[in-house]
């Protein structure tokens, strides 16, 4: 399954077993390896105690699509999802959102310090 960045799915969470899912966004691009294979995702959540975390607007935030409840990019929460595992595509959002976090993300992992 070819998935664009900034697409967002619903899929196995592994840290819930049992057939649990939870939103992802992904943010890999089509030269991650494995592409087709696996995306490189973010996890989205409903939580809204983590300091850290980026709300999604529905309004102004998703191109088409949406989520059903009120959500959360955590960019801290990585993973690497099995196309396989996914249940279906939920919406896509907008390059500019997704930027930000990806450069979170790097915040996170010292890519600043280059």
């Amino acid at each position: 399954m070819t998935l664009d960045r900034g697409t967002i799915v619903l899929a196995d969470d592994p840290f819930k077993g049992d057939g649990a899912s939870r939103p992802w966004l992904v943010i890999g691009t089509d030269e991650t390896p494995f592409h087709a294979e696996q995306h490189i995702a973010l996890t989205l959540s409903t939580k809204t105690w983590y300091d850290e975390r980026v709300p999604i607007d529905d309004d102004d935030d998703i191109i088409d699509g949406g989520l059903p409840k009120d959500s959360s990019i955590l960019p801290w929460a990585v993973a690497s999802v099995d196309a396989t595992r996914i249940d279906r595509e939920l919406g896509t959002l907008k390059e500019p959102l997704v930027d930000n976090v990806v450069r979170q993300l790097g915040s996170y992992i010292g890519l600043e310090r280059r």
